[in-house]
C-alpha cells in the first residue's frame, strides 16, 4: 500500500514488537549477567555522558544489581574521555556524573569504578594547534580525533589487556545512529565469536558488546524516562539538557576512526571546525540567558573557521608556504600551506586567554574557574616555541601578562637559550622587511645557542643544514618556482640512447 505525498506517519510504538519495555529490559539484564559470569574478562564500559551510552551504563548497572554479591566478581570500568575542550555544559554534567557513579557504586557494592580519561599534555587541541601550528581540522585533516579521544580510550583499555589479557568492550552503538554504523556492525557481526561479542579490529584480545544496537532514538529515550537513574543522576536533566540544544546525537565514545566524529553530532568539541557551526552550542546560548557566557567560545570557535569573502574556508594567509619539515609541497600546480604562521600561533593564544579571562570575570559564580587551557599545555607550548621552532625571543609570558593581567607563572628559562626584545629588534631592524631572512637567522641563532652548552654535539651539522634549507628561498614565488623545476625534472621521460651511446655502455 503507497502513501500519499504530504500524508503524516505513525511513529512506531517503542518495543511494542519485542513485549513492551519491561520485557526487553528484563532479556537485556539476563543477557547481561550471563555475559558477565561466563568468565573472568574484566569490562570497559564507554560513557560520554549522552543518551545511548547512559542507557547501556543503567542496564550494566541494573543486572549487577541483580546478581548476589559474591557472583559480582570481575571489575567494570567505565572510561569517559575529556578532551579539554569539551561544550563545557557537558563536561560539568558527565564530571559530576562519574562523582555520583563512583559514590552510588561503593554505596550498593557494585565493581564499577569510574575514569576520567584526558589526552596527554603533547596531544592536546591548543599544543597542536598553538604550539604546532595545525590548522583547524578539517574533513580532509582530521588530526584532533586520534588525539584527543582515540589515544586516550586506547591506552586504558590496552593496560587493562596487558593486566588481564583480554577485555570486553560495553558499548552504546546504535545501528541507527548512521548508514556508516549500520554497515560497520553487520560486518563485525559476521566475525561473531559468540552470540553477542564482535571482535575490535583496531584492538588486540577486545571484542565488543552492544546490547541496545537495535534499539531505535524513542526507545533509548522511553527507557532512559521510565527507567530510574540508579546512581542517581537524574535522567530527566538529561533529557532538558538535549532539549536546549539540536537534534542529532550526542558524541560517543571514539575507540576508532569509523566512529561518527564529534562534529556530526550534538554534543562535541566547542572548537570543532568539522562542520560549519556548532549548532548545540548556539542553541544553548539562544535558549537560556544563563547560558550567554559561552558566547566569546563560540566567536573563538567561528574564528577558527576561516573564511573568505566567498564563504569558503581559506586560512592559507594565516599559515606558512612551506611544510612543517620545511619542504614545498604542490597540489595542481599549487602550493600546499603549512602550520600556522607564529604570529598567527600568537594571536590565536591572546584569543584564547581573552576569552578565559573574560569568562571569569563575567560568568555565574559557579564556572568563573573555567580553564580553557590548562597551564601544563601553556609550558608545553612555550616549549614548543623556543626548543623546537626556535623562536627564541620567548613571547608565551608577555603574551599571558598582557592578556591576563597577571604575570606568568612559569620559570624562567635559561638565558642562553633566549635573546632579549631589544636584541630581536636589532636583528629586526638589520633584516628589514625581509621576514624569510630574519626567521633564517633566528633559527640558526636558536640551533647554535641550543648545542652551545652540549659535551657532545651530534645532530649540530644536520641540524644547521636543515634550517638553511628551510630558508634557502628568496621568497614564496622562488620557493613555487623550484619545486616546479624538481617536479618537472622527476616526470621528464628518460631519452633513448643512440646507436653510438647503447654501444658504449653496453662495452
Amino acid at each position: 500500500m503507497s502513501i500519499p505525498l504530504g500524508a503524516p506517519t505513525r511513529r512506531a510504538i517503542p518495543f511494542k514488537d519485542r513485549g513492551g519495555l519491561a520485557v526487553v529490559v528484563s532479556e537485556l539484564t539476563e543477557e547481561i549477567r550471563e555475559l558477565y559470569q561466563a568468565d573472568s574478562v574484566p569490562w570497559v564500559v564507554g560513557y560520554s555522558g549522552g543518551k545511548d551510552s547512559t542507557a547501556v551504563l543503567q542496564l550494566v548497572w541494573l543486572a549487577l544489581q541483580g546478581l548476589p554479591a559474591d557472583k559480582r566478581s570481575k571489575p567494570v570500568h567505565v572510561i569517559s574521555t575529556d578532551t579539554l575542550v569539551e561544550n563545557p555544559i557537558v563536561a560539568s554534567w558527565v564530571t559530576q556524573s562519574l562523582v555520583t557513579m563512583g559514590r552510588a557504586a561503593k554505596d550498593q557494592q557494585l565493581p564499577i569504578a569510574p575514569h576520567r580519561l584526558t589526552p596527554e599534555v603533547k596531544d592536546t587541541f591548543w599544543v597542536g594547534l598553538i604550539g604546532r601550528g595545525y590548522p583547524a581540522p578539517r574533513p580532509k585533516f582530521r588530526w584532533c580525533t586520534e588525539r584527543l579521544k582515540i589515544r586516550p580510550s586506547n591506552r586504558f583499555i590496552r593496560e587493562v589487556v596487558r593486566e588481564h589479557g583480554e577485555t570486553i568492550l560495553v558499548l552504546g552503538i546504535r545501528k541507527a545512529e548512521s548508514q556508516m554504523r549500520a554497515k560497520t556492525m553487520a560486518k563485525h557481526e559476521k566475525r561473531r565469536v559468540r552470540e553477542r561479542l564482535s571482535p575490535n579490529g583496531n584492538l588486540p584480545n577486545s571484542l565488543v558488546y552492544s546490547p541496545i544496537e537495535e534499539w531505535s532514538n524513542d526507545e533509548v529515550w522511553t527507557f532512559l524516562m521510565q527507567q530510574p537513574n540508579p546512581w542517581g543522576h537524574e535522567n530527566k536533566d538529561l533529557l532538558t539538557m538535549y532539549q536546549g540544544a539540536s537534534s542529532d546525537g550526542e558524541c560517543p565514545l571514539v575507540v576508532d576512526n569509523t566512529t561518527p566524529s564529534c562534529g556530526d553530532s550534538r554534543f562535541g568539541c566547542w572548537t570543532c571546525t568539522l562542520v560549519d557551526q556548532d549548532k548545540s552550542m548556539s542553541a544553548m546560548i539562544q535558549n537560556d540567558e544563563e547560558k550567554e557566557w559561552m558566547l566569546p567560545l563560540l566567536e573563538l570557535r567561528n574564528k577558527l573557521d576561516v573564511r573568505n569573502e566567498e564563504g569558503h574556508r581559506d586560512d592559507k594567509h594565516l599559515r606558512d608556504w612551506r611544510k612543517m619539515n620545511g619542504t614545498i609541497q604542490l597540489f595542481n600546480d599549487r602550493v600546499v600551506h603549512g602550520p600556522y604562521t607564529q604570529q598567527a600561533r600568537g594571536q590565536w593564544l591572546r584569543d584564547l586567554l581573552n576569552a578565559q579571562t573574560w569568562i571569569r570575570k563575567n560568568a555565574p559564580h559557579n564556572v568563573r574557574g573555567i580553564e580553557l587551557i590548562t597551564m601544563d599545555e601553556l609550558h608545553e607550548i612555550r616549549r614548543i616555541w623556543v626548543f623546537e621552532k626556535h623562536e627564541i625571543e620567548d613571547l608565551l609570558p608577555r603574551i599571558y601578562e598582557e592578556e591576563t593581567g597577571e604575570e606568568f607563572p612559569g620559570k624562567p628559562l635559561d638565558e642562553h637559550l633566549t635573546l632579549a626584545g631589544d636584541e630581536m629588534e636589532l636583528l629586526r631592524e638589520v633584516c628589514g622587511d625581509d621576514d624569510l631572512h630574519f626567521t633564517t637567522v633566528r633559527e640558526l641563532m636558536g640551533v647554535e645557542r641550543k648545542y652551545r652548552t652540549m659535551r657532545r654535539r651530534a645532530g649540530l651539522f644536520e641540524e644547521l643544514e636543515k634550517t638553511i634549507r628551510r630558508g634557502y628561498y628568496e621568497d614564496k614565488d622562488d620557493a613555487e618556482d623550484y619545486a616546479r623545476r624538481i617536479r618537472a625534472a622527476q616526470e621528464a621521460p628518460e631519452l633513448p640512447f643512440s646507436d653510438e651511446e647503447a654501444a658504449n655502455v653496453a662495452s
